[in-house]
Formats: C-alpha cells, sequence, structure tokens
C-alpha cells in the first residue's frame, strides 16, 4: 500500500512540474517587463537630465578655450624646465619629473596624498570644469570582490561609485579587479588609483551613462569582455535589467563633464574609450594606448545629430604600439588634438564623418613603414569633407607622415603672438608626454606613517557610519 501511495505523490509531483515551470517563466517575464516600463522612464527623465547638463556644458566659441588652453601649454614650455622634486616618478631611481602643464599641477609634491582633491584644480580643456569627488569624503576600496550586483558589498569599487553625492575614491592596496557586469558609475566620482596599482581587468568595462562630473585618475584597463547583462545597481535609489554590454574600456553616453587621465588602456573587445549620444566637455589626458583595433570613437551613428554638441580635447596622450585605427574616429562636435604622440598606426589615426570639426595641433604623427598608411587622416564619405575644417597647425611629421587638411583656416579667430611662440610645435611632444599612463606614484617614506594612520582612521569613520 505504501509503494502505490508514494508512486501516487511522484505521479502527482511530476504533473505539478511543468505548471511550476511556466509559473516562474511567466513571474519572470512579468517582472523583466514590469522591471524594464520602470527603465525606461527612469533612463528618460535620467536622458533628459543629462541633456540639460551637456547643453550647460557646451562652450559656445571652443575656438576660444583651445586658443587659451594653447597659451597655457606654450607658456609652461617655454617657463618652466626646472621640474625635478623628490617623488619617485614613472622611471625607477629618477627623481620626480613634471613634464606638462597639467602634471606640474599636482605632481611631486611630497604632500599630495594628503590632499588628493587638489587634482581637480588641474585639468584642463573642454573638461576644465570637471571636479569629479571635490568636497566629498574619502571612500576606501579595500577588497577588489565584485559579486552582487544589486546589493554591492561596502568597501567594494561598485558599492562606492553607485553611492549618492560626491565621493573621492582610493584604493587601500594594489588590486586585480574583475568587473562581472559593466561599472554604473554615478556623478560627482572621483576614481583615483594613486599610490596603488590598480588593474581593471578580464571582466566588464566602466559605463558614464547620464551622469556628470566624473573624474578617472591613474588606474590601468586592460583586457575587457562584454558584460553578460542582467540586474545592474547604478545608484543607491535604483538597479535594473541592462542589456549586454559592448566590451568598451570606458564608455561615455549622454555624460558632460568628464576627465580622464594618467590611464593605461589596452585589449578591449569594442573600443577602448567611446563617448556618444551627446556627451561633452570632455578632456582625455596623460594616458597611454597600445594593442588594440578601434580606439576611441567620439559620435557612434551618423543619424545622432545630437553629438553636435560634443567637445573634446585630447591632450598629452602616447598612441603607442600595435593600434590600428580610430585615434580617435569622430562624427560632428568639436575635438581639440593637441600635444599628443602617435607612433603607431597601421590603417589611419584621425578619421571621421558627419562634419566634425578637427584641430590638430602640436602632435608628433610617426607613420608606419606601409606607403599605403602613411596618411595621418582619413574621411569615410567623399560628400562634401573639402568644407569640414580639419586644420593641422603646427604638427611634427615623421617618416613620411602627412595630414590632409580641409575647410577653412581659423582666420575668424586668429592666434596671438603669445599663443603662437616658437616651441610649442611637435618637436616638444616628446617631452610632454614622456609620463602618459598609469603613474608608479609612491607615498614619500618619511610621511608613510601618517599617511597610514590617517587611511586607517578614514576606513574606521566610514564602516562606522555606513553601518548606522
Amino acid at each position: 500500500m505504501a509503494k502505490v501511495y508514494n508512486l501516487f505523490l511522484l505521479l502527482c509531483f511530476v504533473a505539478v512540474i511543468p505548471t511550476l515551470h511556466a509559473n516562474i517563466l511567466a513571474n519572470t517575464t512579468y517582472a523583466k517587463q514590469h522591471i524594464t516600463t520602470i527603465d525606461n522612464e527612469y533612463w528618460k527623465e535620467k536622458a533628459a537630465i543629462a541633456r540639460k547638463m551637456s547643453e550647460e556644458a557646451y562652450f559656445p566659441d571652443p575656438h576660444e578655450l583651445s586658443r587659451n588652453f594653447t597659451s597655457l601649454i606654450t607658456e609652461d614650455i617655454a617657463g618652466n624646465n626646472h621640474v625635478r622634486r623628490n617623488l619617485n616618478g614613472q622611471r625607477a631611481g629618477v627623481a620626480c619629473e613634471a613634464t606638462n602643464n597639467i602634471d606640474r599641477c599636482w605632481r611631486c609634491d611630497p604632500n599630495w596624498a594628503d590632499n588628493r582633491q587638489k587634482l581637480v584644480n588641474c585639468v584642463q580643456g573642454f573638461g576644465r570644469k570637471t571636479t569629479g569627488g571635490k568636497g566629498g569624503p574619502i571612500y576606501v576600496v579595500t577588497s577588489p570582490a565584485d559579486n552582487d550586483m544589486v546589493n554591492p558589498k561596502p568597501g567594494t569599487l561598485r558599492h562606492a561609485v553607485t553611492r549618492d553625492g560626491p565621493l573621492w575614491i582610493i584604493f587601500a592596496r594594489s588590486m586585480n579587479i574583475r568587473l562581472n557586469q559593466e561599472l554604473m558609475v554615478s556623478s560627482n566620482k572621483t576614481i583615483d588609483g594613486r599610490g596603488v596599482d590598480i588593474y581593471i581587468t578580464k571582466g566588464a568595462g566602466i559605463t558614464l551613462q547620464y551622469v556628470s562630473n566624473v573624474i578617472i585618475h591613474g588606474i590601468k584597463i586592460h583586457d575587457i569582455v562584454p558584460g553578460t547583462g542582467g540586474l545592474i545597481r547604478d545608484s543607491e535609489s535604483h538597479f535594473g535589467f541592462r542589456t549586454r554590454s559592448d566590451g568598451d574600456g570606458i564608455s561615455i553616453f549622454g555624460a558632460s563633464n568628464i576627465w580622464i587621465d594618467h590611464v593605461s588602456m589596452r585589449k578591449c573587445s569594442d573600443g577602448l574609450i567611446d563617448a556618444i549620444m551627446g556627451s561633452t566637455a570632455i578632456t582625455i589626458s596623460n594616458s597611454h594606448f597600445t594593442d588594440h583595433n578601434d580606439v576611441m570613437l567620439f559620435g557612434a551613428n551618423d543619424q545622432h545629430t545630437i553629438d553636435k554638441v560634443m567637445q573634446i580635447t585630447l591632450v598629452f596622450n602616447h598612441f603607442g604600439k600595435r593600434l590600428i585605427q580610430r585615434m580617435p574616429r569622430c562624427r560632428f562636435g568639436f575635438v581639440h588634438v593637441v600635444n599628443n604622440d602617435y607612433t603607431h598606426w597601421e590603417m589611419y589615426a584621425i578619421g571621421g564623418s558627419s562634419k566634425p570639426t578637427i584641430i590638430s595641433e602640436g602632435n608628433r604623427f610617426v607613420a608606419p613603414d606601409n606607403n599605403n598608411a602613411k596618411e595621418v587622416t582619413k574621411r569615410v564619405t567623399n560628400d562634401d569633407w573639402k568644407n569640414w575644417q580639419w586644420r593641422s597647425i603646427n604638427d611634427a611629421f615623421v617618416n613620411g607622415a602627412f595630414f590632409v587638411q580641409s575647410g577653412p583656416e581659423l582666420v575668424d579667430r586668429p592666434f596671438s603672438s603669445k599663443d603662437m611662440i616658437a616651441g610649442k610645435d611637435g618637436s616638444y611632444v616628446q617631452r610632454l608626454t614622456s609620463f602618459a599612463g598609469s603613474l608608479k606614484c609612491r607615498v614619500v617614506k618619511s610621511n608613510l606613517v601618517i599617511y597610514f594612520f590617517n587611511l586607517f582612521i578614514k576606513i574606521y569613520l566610514y564602516n562606522f557610519f555606513s553601518s548606522r
């Protein structure tokens, strides 16, 4: 009798399984649809706010800003060659050197670790109003873990970047961080890797979507792959369903006032840095790029006229070994490419479509040996490109490199003699970019005890108040 009863229960259970499975699927589908509906409204609201901030960040006269920035560089070259101090730089055993005006603003100060937020005063170019986490507390990342996308553990990078309000994020020690899904960074954040070695590697990348006022400094990003998608937190008050990410190292989507400085990047599944959908007020400086095909994309679609507000400064960067193209590739917008070192490309360096304005100033272009790839520039279309304003000013060309100019000269706002002083041409680029990439900054030994004591107090206080 017992056997018959057990058999009866088994048959009932088997009969119920399809119903349970169907209910689970139905509930899951409903949940996703419900979340998607809520998310659509959430992201529409964020997009509207971000667009307003992009319009406010837009400079009506970008030539004036780039002209003033050029003046700062030339003054720095002309009058500031005594730059050795007492903080170790990138070269082992060599006294600290600051070889351009951005680095001179903060490097070689033995007390830099006690006043990290001084970095905010150093940004130049279109991203010059970026303040990141200035005025906010120091958040110390103590763990490289990234296991919970919805409720990240305190002390992790994902927990830090999804907090409300300004935060200056630093790291307790060197770390390899593998992001299981794209890292959604909220507004008013600084990710500051100085003093340790921080690798974002072998996982998903960093996303800045509809946010403003973000600084990323002093980290290494490589071997980035697409995230599979799912529920991901992007702020303290919101998480939502995200589709598969592209595999960009840093994705800037409808964001403004962004500064990326002293970052080393290579080998990402899509772009190293992409800026699209009306992103503007961006400076990318002092960074080192290698081992990649599509390096930078500024504007993703010829139909996205919102990118006309895009204004980006590329300055003091080194485009290095085993790069192929897109340094950058632009649509619409205004891009000031100034004092960068292009030592390697296989197809072209600077390209675009949809009538972007590109001012190439004081760069060094070293062409590959391939006679078919000597041209720096590439227009994707043959339509009216001769009217696009692509100008080369004081660039240095090596190994047969050449820049095909187009459009009007800058006669509407001619540079003054102060802006055009001798010595700001591409011949100075090797020095200006000699410390591009993530720096090996270390705290001066005499300050280590004080530094670690202060770090301990900051960790203790943050954990104490976070747990209340």
